[in-house]
Protein backbone atom coordinates (compact mmCIF):
# COMPACT_ATOMS: atom_id res chain seq x y z
CA UNK A 1 0.00 0.00 0.00
CA UNK A 2 2.87 2.33 0.61
CA UNK A 3 4.14 1.48 -2.64
CA UNK A 4 0.68 2.77 -3.80
CA UNK A 5 0.62 6.13 -2.11
CA UNK A 6 4.34 6.74 -2.67
CA UNK A 7 3.53 6.21 -6.62
CA UNK A 8 0.41 8.38 -6.74
CA UNK A 9 2.43 11.65 -4.74
CA UNK A 10 5.19 10.96 -6.85
CA UNK A 11 2.53 11.25 -10.23
CA UNK A 12 1.26 14.53 -8.73
CA UNK A 13 4.35 16.29 -7.69
CA UNK A 14 5.46 15.54 -11.19
CA UNK A 15 2.15 16.91 -13.32
CA UNK A 16 2.52 19.92 -10.92
CA UNK A 17 5.73 20.15 -12.05
CA UNK A 18 5.40 20.15 -15.41
CA UNK A 19 2.35 22.10 -15.34
CA UNK A 20 4.35 24.99 -14.24
CA UNK A 21 7.06 24.43 -16.21
CA UNK A 22 4.83 24.25 -19.20
CA UNK A 23 3.04 27.66 -18.14
CA UNK A 24 6.08 29.74 -17.85
CA UNK A 25 7.10 28.27 -21.51
CA UNK A 26 3.39 29.30 -23.02
CA UNK A 27 3.85 32.52 -20.83
CA UNK A 28 7.54 33.21 -22.34
CA UNK A 29 6.19 32.46 -25.75
CA UNK A 30 2.91 34.05 -25.84
CA UNK A 31 3.68 37.62 -23.99
CA UNK A 32 5.33 40.11 -27.31
CA UNK A 33 9.26 40.04 -27.16
CA UNK A 34 10.85 43.29 -27.05
CA UNK A 35 11.75 43.98 -30.64
CA UNK A 36 15.59 45.47 -30.61
CA UNK A 37 15.64 49.16 -32.39
CA UNK A 38 18.17 48.84 -35.34
CA UNK A 39 21.31 50.34 -35.02
CA UNK A 40 21.19 53.46 -37.16
CA UNK A 41 23.26 52.55 -40.20
CA UNK A 42 25.07 55.88 -42.20
CA UNK A 43 23.80 56.40 -45.49
CA UNK A 44 25.75 54.75 -47.99
CA UNK A 45 28.12 57.24 -49.55
CA UNK A 46 28.84 56.89 -53.27
CA UNK A 47 31.31 58.73 -55.65
CA UNK A 48 28.97 61.21 -56.29
CA UNK A 49 29.14 62.25 -52.54
CA UNK A 50 32.02 64.83 -53.60
CA UNK A 51 34.26 62.57 -51.73
CA UNK A 52 37.69 63.69 -52.61
CA UNK A 53 39.32 66.94 -52.87
CA UNK A 54 40.15 69.24 -55.61
CA UNK A 55 44.12 69.30 -54.35
CA UNK A 56 44.21 65.72 -53.96
CA UNK A 57 43.14 65.16 -57.67
CA UNK A 58 45.46 67.69 -58.69
CA UNK A 59 47.95 65.73 -56.89
CA UNK A 60 47.15 62.49 -58.12
CA UNK A 61 47.32 64.08 -61.83
CA UNK A 62 50.68 64.77 -61.77
CA UNK A 63 51.84 61.30 -60.61
CA UNK A 64 49.39 59.51 -62.54
CA UNK A 65 51.40 61.65 -65.63
CA UNK A 66 54.50 60.72 -64.24
CA UNK A 67 53.87 57.03 -63.41
CA UNK A 68 50.68 55.73 -65.38
CA UNK A 69 49.84 57.23 -68.64
CA UNK A 70 52.67 55.31 -70.23
CA UNK A 71 50.62 52.46 -69.79
CA UNK A 72 46.89 53.56 -69.49
CA UNK A 73 47.50 56.75 -72.31
CA UNK A 74 46.47 60.75 -71.47
CA UNK A 75 42.96 60.28 -72.19
CA UNK A 76 42.88 57.07 -69.57
CA UNK A 77 41.65 54.86 -71.87
CA UNK A 78 44.27 51.90 -71.91
CA UNK A 79 44.81 49.78 -74.80
CA UNK A 80 45.12 46.10 -75.62
CA UNK A 81 46.94 45.41 -72.45
CA UNK A 82 45.66 47.35 -70.15
CA UNK A 83 42.18 48.65 -68.48
CA UNK A 84 41.13 51.66 -69.29
CA UNK A 85 40.46 54.48 -66.63
CA UNK A 86 37.69 56.24 -68.02
CA UNK A 87 34.75 55.49 -70.29
CA UNK A 88 31.77 53.26 -70.40
CA UNK A 89 34.00 50.38 -69.97
CA UNK A 90 35.70 50.99 -66.96
CA UNK A 91 31.98 52.03 -65.08
CA UNK A 92 30.98 48.59 -66.41
CA UNK A 93 34.13 47.35 -64.41
CA UNK A 94 33.54 48.98 -61.54
CA UNK A 95 29.99 49.34 -60.82
CA UNK A 96 28.83 48.36 -57.82
CA UNK A 97 32.23 47.93 -56.17
CA UNK A 98 33.77 49.95 -53.45
CA UNK A 99 36.60 52.31 -54.00
CA UNK A 100 38.63 49.79 -51.15
CA UNK A 101 37.91 47.70 -54.17
CA UNK A 102 39.39 49.64 -56.59
CA UNK A 103 42.55 51.25 -54.26
CA UNK A 104 43.22 47.26 -53.72
CA UNK A 105 44.18 47.10 -57.18
CA UNK A 106 45.92 49.99 -57.55
CA UNK A 107 47.98 48.86 -54.52
CA UNK A 108 48.87 45.07 -55.32
CA UNK A 109 49.08 45.75 -59.10
CA UNK A 110 50.57 49.16 -60.04
CA UNK A 111 52.78 50.69 -61.41
CA UNK A 112 52.43 47.41 -63.26
CA UNK A 113 56.75 46.99 -64.01
CA UNK A 114 56.97 47.75 -59.75
CA UNK A 115 53.88 47.16 -58.12
CA UNK A 116 53.46 49.22 -54.84
CA UNK A 117 56.18 51.10 -55.56
CA UNK A 118 53.80 54.11 -54.37
CA UNK A 119 53.17 54.62 -51.12
CA UNK A 120 49.13 54.75 -50.16
CA UNK A 121 48.65 58.36 -50.07
CA UNK A 122 50.11 58.31 -53.89
CA UNK A 123 47.98 55.42 -54.96
CA UNK A 124 44.61 57.55 -53.21
CA UNK A 125 45.33 60.40 -55.03
CA UNK A 126 45.87 58.92 -58.17
CA UNK A 127 42.43 57.39 -57.25
CA UNK A 128 41.01 61.12 -56.98
CA UNK A 129 42.26 61.95 -60.36
CA UNK A 130 40.84 59.23 -61.59
CA UNK A 131 37.71 60.04 -59.93
CA UNK A 132 38.40 63.79 -60.83
CA UNK A 133 39.01 62.61 -64.76
CA UNK A 134 35.33 60.92 -64.66
CA UNK A 135 33.45 63.77 -63.88
CA UNK A 136 32.58 62.65 -60.35
CA UNK A 137 32.16 65.46 -58.32
CA UNK A 138 35.05 66.84 -55.50
CA UNK A 139 34.38 67.78 -52.37
CA UNK A 140 36.07 69.33 -48.84
CA UNK A 141 37.62 66.62 -47.91
CA UNK A 142 40.22 64.31 -49.45
CA UNK A 143 40.12 60.34 -49.99
CA UNK A 144 41.68 58.58 -47.01
CA UNK A 145 44.67 56.11 -47.69
CA UNK A 146 42.84 53.45 -46.05
CA UNK A 147 40.86 50.63 -47.84
CA UNK A 148 38.84 50.08 -44.62
CA UNK A 149 37.50 53.32 -45.12
CA UNK A 150 37.35 53.33 -48.67
CA UNK A 151 34.95 50.45 -48.96
CA UNK A 152 32.30 52.35 -47.84
CA UNK A 153 32.18 54.62 -50.67
CA UNK A 154 30.60 52.97 -53.52
CA UNK A 155 31.34 53.17 -57.24
CA UNK A 156 28.30 54.15 -58.65
CA UNK A 157 28.26 55.18 -62.54
CA UNK A 158 24.77 56.98 -62.55
CA UNK A 159 24.01 60.02 -60.46
CA UNK A 160 21.79 58.64 -58.15
CA UNK A 161 19.80 62.11 -57.81
CA UNK A 162 19.94 62.52 -61.69
CA UNK A 163 16.22 61.35 -62.52
CA UNK A 164 15.32 59.41 -65.92
CA UNK A 165 13.43 61.01 -68.61
CA UNK A 166 14.66 64.94 -67.25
Amino acid sequence: MRIKIAAVVFLVVFLAAWGACNARLLAQTSAPQPTPSPSPSPDPRTVWDGVYSDDQAKRGGSLYYGECASCHGDNLKGNESTPALSGSDFAADWEGQTLGDLFKKIRRTMPQNEPGRLNQQQDVDVLAYILSFNKFPSGKTELPPDTDLLKLIRFQSVNPDTKKGN
